[in-house]
């Protein structure tokens, strides 16, 4: 086997052996059978929430277990693979296994990164809310091509979606929308994208095709379950229904079933217009109040760990985590991580992988920096 070959193997193992390490691979497996066997128990749904959780865990670990077992049997396959073809002298078969390697290892770092998604909510689902800032018609187009960017993002890595609210602008776009993103590490993975995204272009909506800056913000708060409890005084808000805009159909633009609450001690504001039921979408907005609340106080505790600043602030200039040039050239850059890239039509189109991967490792590093210190 050649050496550069053999150096893409053992590097391939050497990270195979951190991810089993994290796992803790041995605990791990006999947890496995505590959970496969528990879940057999007849008596297990007598108690709903803590078969939940158990079941949530077991198809959690094992999804962990079997994608580790799943690498190395892929690493085994091909290394078999490229000593058949250099022993017979096929080279197309060796340049196959060998570019197999090279996505294996990108698959393997992948699975390490995720391995840095410890947070106490980060394997959650998310809400994740989207705000026209200033600029006017300009803004509200920039925001429906950013919600369109993370509904691609999440179609991409099998998340599901649905739509709470979404405000239309007066001539195109949208003014603000809210989605549920359902996944596996929806939260821990799309966390990082809270701030504000700026947009340099010319615009489609100047007659002289002039260069506009438009603004808009990201909010991502996950979705809590029963076992996290979170109190909210009904008197500390106010409860407004209104009519819901948009596509829906007659008695959705008819009827009073949107439900919008103000907690005022915070001035958080949740809305849902997703149900035709004003009892279901009230029921949807005091959800995510609870999650607003929660997620404001995981915030609090990062903020007090790494002794920073919040990063969600006014929508406009000096507030941007992330600029998107599509003139006088093309660059998408992170200001908080470096990370750039002249790919603007893949960004727009869903791949932000590399963002959130850097902004992940970037935020993890500096919580270890702050418990060190």
């Amino acid at each position: 086997m050649r050496a550069e070959i053999q150096k893409l193997v053992d590097e391939i193992q050497q990270s195979l052996a951190l991810l089993r390490r994290h796992l803790d691979w041995d605990a791990s497996l006999r947890r496995l059978d505590e959970l496969n066997a528990a879940a057999e128990d007849p008596k297990l749904w007598d108690d709903p929430q803590r078969a939940q959780a158990l079941m949530r865990e077991r198809q959690q670990l094992d999804d962990q277990i079997k994608a580790v077992r799943g690498l190395e049997q892929s690493l085994s396959d091909n290394v078999e693979l490229i000593a058949l073809g250099e022993e017979e002298g096929d080279a197309t078969v060796t340049a196959d296994a060998e570019q197999a390697l090279a996505g294996l290892r990108d698959e393997v770092a992948k699975r390490q990164i995720e391995t840095l998604l410890s947070g106490e909510a980060d394997h959650n689902d998310c809400y994740l809310e989207v705000h026209s800032g200033a600029g006017g018609t300009e803004s509200q187009d920039w925001t429906e091509m950013l919600a369109r960017m993370y509904l691609r993002y999440a179609e991409a890595h099998g998340f599901k979606v649905e739509t709470v609210e979404a405000h239309p602008g007066e001539e195109a776009g949208l003014k603000s929308a809210t989605f549920q993103i359902k996944g596996h590490n929806a939260y821990g993975w799309l966390k990082s994208e809270s701030g504000v995204h700026r947009l340099v272009r010319i615009s489609p909506f100047d007659s002289n095709a002039r260069r506009h800056t438009s603004f808009a913000s990201v909010g991502v708060y996950p979705v809590i379950d029963d076992t996290i409890e979170i109190e909210v005084n009904e008197s500390d808000c106010r409860i407004d229904t209104y009519r819901a805009s948009g596509a829906g159909g007659q008695h959705v633009n008819t009827t009073d079933s949107a439900v919008r609450i103000t907690h005022i001690p915070t001035g958080i504001v949740v809305q849902c217009q997703m149900e035709r039921s004003q009892h279901k979408n009230r029921a949807t907005a005091w959800q995510m109040l609870r999650a607003r609340l929660y997620e404001a106080e995981l915030q609090r505790r990062e903020e007090a760990a790494n002794a920073q600043n919040a990063q969600k602030t006014d929508v406009g200039w000096g507030h941007q985590i992330r600029s998107y040039v599509l003139q006088p050239y093309q660059m998408v850059k992170d200001l908080r991580t470096g990370v750039e890239t002249s790919d603007t039509a893949g960004v727009l189109d869903g791949k932000i992988d590399d963002f959130l991967e850097a902004a992940l490792a970037q935020r993890v590093h500096g919580s270890q920096q702050a418990a060190a210190e």
